[in-house]
């Protein structure tokens, strides 16, 4: 099969790349929990700020949560933010990228969540959308104790955990829950079927391939995938709807396969009255966008809409 046109990858972030050794096939035995064992983290690795404060609590659900605030808060109530790791649903935990979120912690004095949500394919959909679901139900709810303010409610993620943010955001809408004040997606997981241009470009190439996305979605909806049975919940670029969503915050890399479905989400916001900001990474591939952002001031520049509010307000 001849090799498909496609923009090309930035040539500093190719030579990253190259010294990226090539991965197992997902869908080989044992691969997935090979990964999970390579990809884990120690919480003792990454709780190492001196200025964050970390409490671990089990909510209800049996559901392990790591709340994160700053130890030179101004106190009364802040920003709360729901952070849900990547991970393409199968791999990762709550303190996956968690490193990222610090800065938001100190700067813009945020309370910072971080679920410990199931993962398939031991736990198929909708476990893992019900576990960040009742996250941001309890956030809501105990808001006082948290010192969270419910009219700056935000939740964020990357890949996996943007999809899962999204879909959290529709669950929140339709079910009357929490008000959510924004939602950042980070090149976010939003289609199972997998038909994009740009899920063919990068079918076998880069560090999150077309072809594994197709091993995770299949994990996630075993049987379901593709088929009309798939829930906007589970895909939300399945949504034909949606009006009445949380601003949101896009951006994705040129050089991936979630390019063509989370672009055309950002329009379907747009075209149902929903305020979104797009950013489009050139050269860029999956993991190297997430690291863009959460490194690079548009981040604290749409963060920092939770917290003042004027939304006029820019620091690049």
């Amino acid at each position: 099969m001849a090799t498909p046109i496609k923009p090309p990858f930035d040539l500093e972030l190719a030579t990253i790349l190259k010294q990226i050794p090539k991965q197992r096939d997902l869908a080989e035995e044992g691969e997935i929990i090979n990964r999970r064992k390579l990809t884990a983290i120690e919480p003792s690795a990454v709780l190492t700020d001196p200025e964050i404060l970390h409490e671990e609590i089990v909510i209800p659900g049996d559901i392990a949560v790591t709340v994160l605030r700053s130890k030179k808060s101004s106190g009364g109530k802040r920003p709360g933010i729901l952070w849900i790791h990547g991970g393409a649903m199968v791999l990762g935990t709550r303190y996956y990228f968690l490193g990222g979120t610090f800065e938001w912690v100190k700067q813009l004095d945020a309370v910072v969540v971080s679920v410990e949500y199931r993962l398939a394919p031991e736990h198929p959909s909708p476990a893992n959308l019900d576990d960040c679901y009742a996250t941001v139900e309890w956030m809501a709810g105990n808001a006082v104790d948290l010192g969270v303010d419910t009219d700056k409610l935000m939740i964020a993620g990357g890949s996996a955990g943007a999809g899962l943010a999204a879909g959290v955001a529709l669950l929140a809408r339709d079910r009357n829950g929490p008000k959510l004040y924004a939602q950042l997606l980070i090149y976010p997981m939003l289609d199972d079927r997998n038909v994009s241009t740009s899920s063919k470009q990068y079918y076998d190439e880069g560090t999150w391939t077309g072809k594994a996305n197709i091993i995770a979605w299949d994990a996630l909806l075993p049987g379901k995938r593709g088929t009309e049975d798939v829930s906007i919940y589970a895909a939300p670029s399945r949504a034909k709807d949606l009006s009445g969503l949380p601003q949101a915050f896009i951006d994705v890399g040129s050089c991936e396969p979630f390019r063509d479905e989370d672009v055309p989400y950002a329009a379907k916001l747009w075209e149902c009255g929903v305020q979104c900001e797009l950013h489009v990474w050139p050269g860029a591939w999956l993991v190297m966008t997430e690291s863009i952002f959460l490194s690079h001031s548009l981040s604290k520049r749409y963060l920092l809409k939770l917290k003042n509010t004027s939304h006029l307000l820019r620091t690049c």
